[in-house]
């Protein structure tokens, strides 16, 4: 008898003394694999791969991509004062104008370039599998380079929209109101809400791993979230708090002191403590699982 004229008892199978389920054949069994959603393990060993690309990769190579995308996270502040700047003063307008903050995201994220917070975070799945220091002194490099060359990026374009006739007058007032609003926050604040900052960001490299398409969207929803809520990111922040710099409103050790510590503390804490090795420790307790039921 042909699977489709089978009766609907046929056409189930048990599966323990407690279950039935539908009696598949091969081909939709293939299908059933191909609509699974990945498993965290699937999506733990993608990013463990890629951390191990970026260990290895040279200093030139990261600093290069450093420096691209320290630059290229300056399109979104730049995009931000531009909405602020031909918006009306509405109270809708905030929303608006924070969809310039995913820009520069999508600049360096599309285009693989680093981004302490993003990238290097990667790296850190690699240490917490081997736990030695030769991994730790090539997470610290990776950390180094890519940070200092993300600040010199950022700050060269603070610089030239700050000092040079890059934009109108009438946005250039705008961005020098944005960068005063980012800038207005405390030290423990910064703190904190650069952890939840961290946090976002760093999920965005675990969604992108376990999702083949659609990564636009997830780049733009969760960077989105970060630049409403006014969450400090380490790198994005640095950009306005530095324009104020270069237009003299502002000190380098206030800058530093003020803004750049706290968020980058925060980012660290959010983006290892409570994604990369939260997410590590359900994947290595899962394998325990499987490895106690496997002697049973």
């Amino acid at each position: 008898m042909p699977l489709d004229e089978q009766s609907d008892e046929d056409k189930t199978q048990p599966d323990d003394e407690n279950t039935v389920v539908p009696r598949l054949s091969a081909k939709q069994r293939e299908e059933v694999q191909e609509l699974a959603a990945v498993t965290a393990l699937v999506v733990h060993e993608a990013i463990r791969h890629d951390g191990e690309e970026e260990l290895e990769r040279p200093i030139s190579a990261l600093a290069w991509s450093g420096l691209a995308a320290g630059l290229s996270m300056g399109f979104s502040f730049a995009v931000e004062g531009l909405f602020r700047a031909y918006l009306p003063p509405q109270p809708w307008r905030t929303l608006i104008v924070n969809l310039g903050y995913p820009v520069g995201f999508l600049i360096v994220i599309l285009g693989r370039q680093q981004l302490f917070t993003e990238n290097t975070l990667t790296a850190i799945i690699p240490l917490l599998a081997r736990r030695n220091l030769a991994t730790l002194a090539a997470v610290l490099r990776i950390w180094t380079i890519v940070l200092i060359a993300n600040l010199i990026g950022a700050h060269i374009f603070a610089w030239a929209i700050g000092t040079l006739p890059v934009f109108k007058p009438e946005v250039e007032s705008a961005l020098r109101e944005l960068a005063i609003e980012a800038a207005n926050v405390g030290f423990g604040v910064a703190i904190l809400r650069g952890i939840f900052a961290g946090w976002l960001i760093a999920m965005v490299v675990w969604m992108l791993a376990a999702t083949p398409n659609g990564h636009t969207i997830i780049i733009i929803i969760l960077t989105y979230v970060v630049g409403l809520a006014g969450l400090t990111h380490v790198i994005a922040g640095s950009i306005e708090v530095l324009f104020l710099v270069a237009v003299g409103d502002k000190s380098w050790g206030s800058y530093a002191a003020g803004y750049l510590l706290p968020a980058l503390l925060g980012n660290i804490i959010g983006g290892v403590s409570l994604v990369s090795a939260v997410n590590h420790a359900q994947v290595v307790a899962g394998r325990q699982i499987q490895k106690s039921a496997s002697r049973l």
